[in-house]
């Protein structure tokens, strides 16, 4: 279940609020000895967090699936940063963060329990079998946490207006609505910024030398349409002069054609170079989380800001329906 980016929380009877967690989306089943869990792009996640498997294991009950957020906890907040260094190869390492690092698991929906499927069920039913799941199951267990909702307007703009420090914004679900898996019809995400999840589909070196080698300049970002094709969507060129050789090295071994199947990098304009125009196609492997001030006619219209990198998304999953685009009325900007 995913959900579409939008300016403005929605108002009316028919939404349930929740804060939005800055973790790795998670669904989270156990069938008796076995605990799965999985990202929304399908990974198993199972392996990098073995304390949460243990703790779903102590609970009392042998059958469920639950739909939440894995988060670390830092002082007074959630550090996505150390959640990142969780996804490590060494099992040696892992085991060590477990320790040091310990995640904890927010749950905000229950999609089956003693054997009963409850996705085809709407969210204003969903919600109070959680809340009688939580009451029930997850008392008592520190790494377990029911994450709040609420159907109060007001009490959702509070929390939009103190997002931060592990909460970046609020979620607004359909109460009306069963589990809506694969699309964003269900679930709308409200940020103090905008943001959106890209595929770097391709990059331009920068002009000027470090050390003497050519290093990665601006990233060129993707989006895919409902026909499977990769559209070049803009760039961001707000990376930290230390961090372009290292990131150098990650992009060149991922340089493939075609980098983009749709509408790809035009050729030099009246204000660029040749050189500048010149870009390198990349494999679709990579997802960053860009920071936008404005979306229309499939691109944005400014450079963007990196956010962070997401490997817990699949390139297939950053598409153009994540974003909300809104033409303008220009009667409207007359008057």
């Amino acid at each position: 279940m995913e959900a579409r980016s939008v300016d403005a929380i929605p108002r009316g009877q028919e939404w349930q609020y929740e804060p939005k967690w800055d973790g790795f989306r998670c669904l989270l089943s156990r069938r008796g000895n076995k605990v799965d869990l999985r990202s929304k792009a399908g990974e198993d996640l199972t392996r990098y967090f073995p304390e949460l498997v243990t703790a779903a294991l102590d609970l009392p009950a042998s059958s469920f699936l639950l739909d939440g957020e894995i988060v670390v906890p830092r002082a007074r907040s959630f550090s996505f940063d150390d959640l990142l260094q969780r996804i490590h190869p060494a099992a040696s390492r892992v085991k060590k963060l477990a320790m040091e690092t310990p995640a904890l698991y927010l749950v905000f929906d229950l999609l089956a329990a003693d054997q009963k499927d409850l996705a085809a069920a709407p969210l204003s039913e969903r919600r109070p079998a959680l809340e009688a799941f939580a009451k029930a199951t997850l008392k008592g267990n520190p790494s377990f946490h029911l994450s709040p909702a609420t159907t109060r307007y007001a009490t959702a703009q509070k929390w939009l207006a103190r997002s931060g420090g592990g909460c970046d914004g609020v979620i607004a679900k359909r109460r009306d609505l069963p589990y809506q898996a694969g699309n964003r019809d269900g679930m709308q995400k409200i940020k103090k910024f905008r943001s959106a999840d890209c595929v770097v589909g391709g990059f331009r070196y920068a002009s000027n030398r470090i050390g003497g080698r050519k290093v990665v300049g601006s990233l060129l970002l993707g989006l895919y349409d409902k026909a499977g094709l990769l559209h070049h969507v803009g760039f961001s060129s707000a990376i930290k002069q230390d961090e372009k050789p290292a990131l150098t090295d990650k992009l060149e071994p991922l340089i493939a054609l075609p980098g983009f199947t749709g509408n790809a990098p035009g050729g030099p304009s009246r204000w660029s170079t040749e050189r500048s125009a010149q870009w390198s196609p990349l494999k679709p492997k990579l997802v960053v989380e860009v920071c936008y001030d404005h979306f229309s006619g499939d691109r944005f219209r400014h450079g963007t800001s990196i956010l962070r990198w997401r490997p817990d998304k699949a390139p297939r999953q950053c598409s153009f329906d994540q974003l909300e685009q809104k033409a303008a009325d220009p009667m409207k900007l007359l008057a």
